[in-house]
């Protein structure tokens, strides 16, 4: 097991990284302290038949009781009706402030959960139990949560990190292949900010090969920690670069009705344009750009956008984004593999004229 430890202002919590963790589960939250002896079990109608039963026999058999709550797997239960069913089932199963929450699915369920944990009786713990590449190396780790609307992807919701996050690279062997493919979209763009090595490591794996991931998982989660720890609420700039591919990625999501793509190939179109645009703007090789394409493409991620995703609904939805402030887009470019930036030199117009380009 590889711990990684997160020390933040005012907390500090481990994800711990490993196989068969979940069976351990009970044991490693009561190590972990922090916890009363009553949780919400939130997951999902697809996970619920895989990981929720031995891990609500692992959390009894060390003393805490189980209350689950199931959602409907997918991207339209990241809503705030959804948030408040699930804090009325807390309610009426009698669960309290001293209570606790446990999150147990991918990065819907993450957000989703841990968003509750952050409202319910003014904020209880939360536990992250990821189980798809895109939770373990990005969405369980650090504190973002919240939920969509129509206007947008993630445009309500808190900081409210974790207390300890268990990251069991044993679930990623139960995902069927075009959801384990999509998370290498955040795995790319971690190597693509800040970690040239990792793109090396990555154009070496065989994308079939889902064996001996822990350290590779491991590596991910350190990028983002260190992150997290350099700019906890997006402050100073620096976490924003983990946005990287995000901007047009989140606007393309939002556009098919989250449901056309799954989040990480969006990300992958958007990391495609970021990518060019990043030879425009900010000078990065062109061949350093054609390197992450081929990664997306090696872990059969799309790099050409669907004509039936207009690029007018796209930018309507991006300038919804939190990434604009006062109007202006903070785009994320890179003058290097590993070495990005936040740029205040895209137009609106490079933007669509780079979507426009995604279609071939």
């Amino acid at each position: 097991m590889i711990r990684t430890k997160l020390s933040l202002a005012h907390d500090e919590y481990e994800v711990l990284v490993g196989t068969d963790l979940i069976d351990r589960a009970g044991e490693l939250i009561a190590e972990a302290g922090h916890f009363g002896n009553r949780a919400a079990l939130v997951t999902d109608s697809n996970v619920d038949g895989l990981y929720a039963a031995p891990i609500g026999e692992s959390l009894e058999k060390s003393g805490i009781e189980v209350v689950k709550i199931v959602v409907q797997a997918g991207e339209p239960s990241k809503s705030m009706e959804c948030v408040t069913d699930i804090c009325r089932q807390m309610l009426q199963a009698g669960l309290d402030r001293k209570s606790f929450l446990v999150a147990l699915g991918g990065g819907v369920i993450g957000d989703l959960a841990g968003f509750a944990a952050a409202i319910f009786q003014r904020g209880i713990p939360c536990v992250q139990i990821p189980t798809t590449v895109v939770s373990l190396v990005d969405s369980s780790v650090g504190g973002k949560t919240g939920v969509n609307t129509p206007e947008g992807k993630n445009l309500v919701g808190s900081f409210h990190q974790p207390k300890l996050v268990i990251a069991d690279v044993s679930t990623l062997q139960s995902l069927p292949d075009r959801g384990y493919f999509e998370g290498y979209a955040e795995i790319i763009k971690h190597a693509a900010i800040r970690d040239a090595r990792l793109l090396e490591i990555i154009e070496k794996m065989d994308p079939e090969n889902r064996e001996n991931l822990a350290e590779m998982i491991a590596r991910n989660v350190g990028i983002k920690a260190r992150v997290v720890e350099e700019d906890e609420r997006e402050t100073t700039g620096t976490r924003a670069l983990l946005n990287f591919g995000h901007t047009i990625g989140h606007g393309i999501e939002a556009a098919g009705g989250y449901g056309k793509y799954f989040h990480g190939e969006a990300i992958s179109l958007g990391l495609a344009a970021a990518s060019r645009l990043s030879v425009k703007k900010s000078g990065l090789a062109e061949s350093d750009a054609d390197r992450i394409i081929a990664a997306l493409k090696q872990f059969h991620l799309p790099t050409v956008l669907d004509a039936e995703v207009k690029t007018v609904t796209i930018l309507e939805k991006m300038t919804r984004d939190k990434k604009f402030e006062d109007g202006k887009i903070r785009f994320v470019l890179l003058r290097e593999i590993g070495d990005a930036f936040v740029s205040d030199e895209v137009s609106l117009s490079d933007i669509e004229a780079e979507i426009e380009a995604l279609r071939g």
